[in-house]
């Protein structure tokens, strides 16, 4: 499936709102920019593993504080790894691919495979019929009522939130991708199985100089930290108060960009860690626009300004959204089934 990187996917009534001209001129790559990330992105995560090391032989305790640190860096190396999936991070295609391959062993997942499956999530975001692509597993009302209770019980427990954001992204990024998906084409598979054995080298070399206890207490502590991070910003992204979903027939692209995706309004220094992924309404609109230009592309067009922000205080009611209500056009909780069924 090929996923819509132009605002000529715009719908007609969105196109005369929005900008094209503002839209596009903001798609084009900056090179000066993407080096600076680079190197402001990767130099201190690599100086920060080379601390955790000393830190680590004195106590665990005195490591965590810059593990935390680490991670978010790493997340911010993910929006990266994000962009060159999307061939938007640099101009040369080349140079996306060796960045984006670099920045997915970082973060223990292959490039190739996962530029496919998100690919997929671009194209299907917010269609009720089209689940299951590079999404957090979500059922609607009917769909839970009409469950087994072992189904029930499996839903519960995955959208509990230790489960979603403690257990899930450790799994995810240490499990999940080393597997090739069903279905995938066999340039991704193969994508998979290289990343698995450069990060069994990178496991082996680091072992060798460090010890085998100390990296992995290192290497899974950010991990865990920066997954975390992940998982929270993609379920705000897409499951929010006032998000969109709807039936295939009766989907839009457009408006699962600019109503179902989140404009995630953080605090200036998270909005760094996290590479301007809050304004994920512009980025599902267009991503062929970098993160380094998602924020300019959002001041100069009034249209953006007429969107409701999600900020990190109002972000934390997403807690209680269970189920997709498709009577009410709104996500419910668990309690609210009471009122429903």
């Amino acid at each position: 499936m090929k996923m819509p990187l132009t605002i000529d996917f715009i719908s007609s009534a969105a196109a005369a709102e929005v900008s094209k001209e503002n839209v596009t001129r903001c798609q084009s790559a900056s090179l000066g920019k993407a080096r600076w990330q680079v190197i402001n992105s990767f130099v201190p995560y690599v100086l920060l593993w080379v601390a955790m090391v000393y830190a680590l032989a004195v106590s665990y305790w005195l490591m965590l504080p810059l593990a935390i640190l680490a991670a978010g860096f790493l997340a911010r190396i993910f929006i990266i790894f994000h962009d060159c999936g999307h061939g938007s991070f640099f101009k040369s295609k080349r140079a996306n691919h060796v960045v984006g391959a670099i920045a997915g062993v970082m973060n223990l997942t292959p490039f190739r495979h996962w530029r496919w499956q998100h690919a997929l999530h671009h194209g299907t975001a917010g269609d009720l019929d089209r689940r299951g692509s590079g999404d957090i597993w979500t059922l609607t009302v009917q769909e839970y009522l009409q469950s087994t209770r072992w189904r029930r019980f499996a839903y519960r427990l995955a959208r509990n939130p230790i489960v979603l954001f403690v257990i899930a992204p450790l799994y995810v990024f240490v499990v999940h991708h080393r597997f090739a998906v069903s279905g995938a084409p066999e340039r991704e598979r193969q994508s998979v199985r290289h990343t698995n054995w450069v990060l069994l080298a990178v496991t082996l070399v680091l072992s060798a100089a460090f010890g085998l206890k100390a990296f992995l207490l290192i290497e899974l502590t950010v991990s865990a930290i920066a997954g975390a991070a992940g998982l929270w910003l993609f379920y705000v992204q897409h499951q929010f108060e006032g998000a969109y979903w709807a039936r295939s027939e009766e989907w839009s692209y457009t408006t699962a960009a600019l109503k179902g995706s989140s404009f995630y309004k953080l605090p200036r220094v998270l909005q760094w860690f996290t590479g301007n992924i809050g304004f994920h309404h512009i980025h599902h609109l267009n991503p062929r626009i970098p993160n380094y230009h998602l924020q300019r592309c959002h001041d100069a067009d009034p249209f953006f300004k007429t969107i409701k922000p999600v900020t990190l205080l109002a972000s934390l009611k997403t807690l209680t959204f269970r189920l997709w209500d498709e009577q009410r056009n709104a996500f419910v909780g668990f309690r609210d089934l009471r009122l429903i069924s």
